[in-house]
């Protein structure tokens, strides 16, 4: 598990591991969400970058029943 300290100035320096994997940049918003006993941060992207995201493809037939046509 990773740990960061929250310095005296309520700042926290996320660990490279994490920037890396998530691909985050310097200037990248967050969303800060407090969640139960834990704050979770949610980088925001523009949708653009959302493009092409899903790499899975969709069966989008519709199956009907047999006795409907």
């Amino acid at each position: 598990m990773l740990t960061a300290t929250v310095s005296p100035k309520f700042q926290i320096a996320i660990p490279k591991e994490v920037r890396e994997r998530l691909d985050l940049k310097a200037g990248t918003k967050v969303h800060v969400v407090p969640y139960q006993n834990r704050i979770e941060f949610v980088p925001i992207r523009p949708m653009k970058s959302m493009r092409g995201f899903i790499k899975k493809k969709f069966d989008t037939t519709i199956r009907s029943e047999k006795d409907r046509f």
